[in-house]
């Protein structure tokens, strides 16, 4: 995945991120990225996930850094389990 940015050159990782959005009707969405911005753009746009599609505008509400893509994704399902309320108690950090 070339496209994603790295970290400063001598740890040569990739930094990733879980984001929680806000839709336009209100629900939220979890995703894992390391380019959040350019993911958001993708998900206003309609390229973005299904679920997201038709829902937009969508607003990030919550960002976290990940060590790898491991981390990010394992996150991303631990989130994805929270109730809403858990959801909207991170976004309000």
């Amino acid at each position: 995945m070339s496209r994603c940015r790295t970290m400063p050159a001598d740890t040569g990782t990739r930094q990733w991120f879980v984001y929680i959005l806000r839709c336009a009707d209100g629900s939220l969405y979890t995703g894992a990225s390391c380019d959040v911005e350019k993911r958001l753009k993708a998900h206003n746009s309609g390229r973005g996930a299904k679920y997201t599609r038709g829902r937009g505008p969508c607003e990030a509400v919550y960002v976290e850094s990940c060590p790898d893509k491991g981390a990010a994704l394992r996150r991303e399902a631990e989130i994805k389990a929270f109730s809403r309320a858990e959801k909207l108690k991170l976004a309000e950090r």
